[in-house]
């Protein structure tokens, strides 16, 4: 019912569960319940990706089709068990020094951000007190350009990665393009992670200049895939793999494996973005293909 409210306990912790029926994606049907269903499942795979990174979430209290919000600091009534790290905000819109971002290290924490509506669920390239660990290029197809030219540029991007031993995940943005993800040593800073990106994305960008740009210009942009090097900024945050998209549908930024990428790439593969029950069963049946990010990687060349 309507503001019905339902305590729990997870793993020790006490919380309330609330308007579980009220319709997040009103096209799919899908509720607010189904979307704490969703995080718990896919919290044993999500929870590592999240662990000691300071989340952005974007809340959408009445659903998909409603008025929406980013959100970095604490929410009001946090409760005093929910992890918090007070981080400088450079340039905030909100004249803020500092935040109290919200750590999600723990199933309870997951879960109360999706009762608050927290459908999507973004954080950085590096750990609390630490250089960057990922490396993070963004694949933005311009129309009519999509996900299939942005599988063609994701496998030459891995390919250019892996001269400078770099490996790579891909997985897709849950929106309309991709991401790739990598490993680094964690021992180099946001300044020189992104010059790196910008360096490789212009080499590339040079190679097939009628198929890519790494120019951040939108009239440039319709047909070509923008490799977003700038992704590695510090002020930026990434679509955290497993969080669910605010679409009219429950997509999910999914993992993929190479060969699925090269079959889309290839033209004998469909492309497709995957909803959140397709995103379990894909779990079951390869486990995290992300598992590489939490290994430490290779230091980039300077």
């Amino acid at each position: 019912m309507a503001g019905e409210r339902f305590p729990v306990s997870i793993d020790g912790r006490d919380l309330e569960l609330s308007n579980l029926d009220k319709l997040m994606y009103p096209a799919a049907g899908f509720t607010k319940g189904e979307v704490i269903d969703y995080y718990t499942r896919i919290a044993p795979v999500m929870l590592p990706h999240l662990a000691d990174r300071a989340v952005t979430r974007i809340r959408f209290p009445n659903g998909v089709d409603g008025t929406h919000f980013f959100e970095k600091n604490k929410p009001g009534g946090t409760p005093d068990w929910v992890r918090l790290a007070t981080l400088p905000v450079p340039g905030s819109t909100k004249s803020r020094e500092t935040i109290d971002f919200v750590v999600v290290d723990d199933l309870a924490t997951l879960v109360w951000l999706a009762n608050l509506a927290a459908l999507e669920l973004h954080t950085p390239q590096w750990r609390i007190g630490a250089d960057p660990d990922l490396l993070v290029v963004d694949l933005d197809p311009g129309a009519p350009a999509g996900l299939k030219e942005c599988s063609a540029v994701a496998v030459l991007m891995r390919d250019r990665l892996a001269e400078d031993g770099i490996a790579s995940c891909p997985k897709t943005s849950g929106k309309k393009g991709m991401q790739l993800c990598c490993p680094i040593s964690g021992s180099q800073d946001s300044e020189l992670v992104s010059a790196y990106a910008k360096r490789v994305a212009e080499e590339l960008a040079a190679m097939v200049p009628g198929s890519i740009t790494a120019k951040m210009a939108k009239a440039i942009r319709p047909g070509k895939v923008f490799i977003d090097w700038s992704q590695n900024n510090a002020a930026k945050t990434t679509v955290t793999p497993y969080s669910l998209r605010a679409l009219e549908m429950p997509t999910v930024s999914t993992p993929l494996t190479w060969d699925e990428v090269e079959a889309v790439a290839t033209g004998a593969e469909e492309p497709r973005h995957y909803r959140a029950g397709e995103v379990l069963d894909r779990v079951e049946q390869h486990g995290d293909l992300m598992g590489e990010l939490l290994r430490p990687g290779a230091a980039l060349p300077v």
